[in-house]
């Protein structure tokens, strides 16, 4: 392995945003530790992109299954050594309707992935990092975090406790050299966005949300929306009071519940 240069372990890295930040960190002239489900997907690209076979490994898991992810870290660990950056991307967004009994296993599933899934990312490295003195843990929030919107309850609450999490994990590692990065990203082009049933303004292309990212990380800046337009949209939806938010979410489309059409 070309042990001379950094290594980024990011998970979800079969599509949308994790496969463009891997382009990207690997541009930028980064090792790559993908993660994901379907391994055979990240094969394929890499390959499509003619990937430096000593620059990246891929290691199959499943987030939302503890063991399964933590096995990952230590199996990168082993095999290519202890990261710079660990990216914890993976995450799961479906409509929800709390009268719906089959609902609350989904609200179940969005948390296991996309909260406990994302401290059990971070858990094999956390300890090695600060003895080290160095790395950049990343947290992928979202703008849906800012406020709860109809029908999207476990992805506006499960991105909240991204935020919130990474918020106290911040404070826990403050001096001790390893960084804490939260990043919001607004409307990103990516499967899991193209079927939304909404206008999604200012909607950036995945490769353009990830150079930002890039940045961003490497900065250790602590907290960030992209695209910044989103930001005040955000800051501004913070603001807003309850009588007038609810107002102004009244009619809009909602997101598909699973098994949707």
């Amino acid at each position: 392995m070309a042990n001379g240069s950094p290594l980024v372990f990011i998970t979800g890295a079969s599509s949308g945003i994790g496969q463009a930040l891997a382009a990207s960190f690997y541009d930028a002239g980064y090792r790559l530790a993908l993660v994901a489900r379907r391994t055979g997907e990240i094969e394929s690209w890499a390959s499509d992109r003619r990937l430096s076979p000593d620059r990246y490994r891929v290691y199959g898991a499943d987030v939302a299954l503890t063991d399964s992810i933590v096995a990952a870290g230590k199996a990168c660990i082993e095999q290519q050594g202890l990261p710079d950056v660990v990216i914890a991307n993976a995450g799961i967004s479906v409509g929800i309707d709390t009268g719906e009994r089959d609902d609350i296993d989904v609200m179940a599933r969005t948390f296991a992935t996309n909260n406990v899934g994302l401290m059990a990312t971070f858990h094999p490295f956390v300890r090695a990092m600060v003895e080290r003195g160095s790395g950049r843990l990343v947290g992928i929030g979202s703008v849906a975090s800012i406020r709860g919107l109809p029908g999207h309850g476990a992805y506006c609450a499960s991105k909240a406790g991204v935020v919130a999490y990474c918020e106290s994990l911040r404070g826990e590692l403050h001096n001790s050299g390893v960084k804490v990065v939260t990043l919001c990203p607004g409307y990103i082009d990516t499967p899991l966005t193209q079927g939304n049933r909404y206008g999604m303004p200012f909607l950036m292309k995945a490769e353009d949300f990830a150079a930002q990212a890039l940045r961003a990380i490497e900065a250790g800046t602590s907290y960030r929306v992209i695209p910044w337009q989103m930001g005040v949209v955000a800051k501004i939806m913070r603001m807003l009071p309850n009588a007038l938010l609810d107002r102004a979410v009244q009619g809009r489309e909602r997101k598909k519940r699973s098994g949707e059409a």
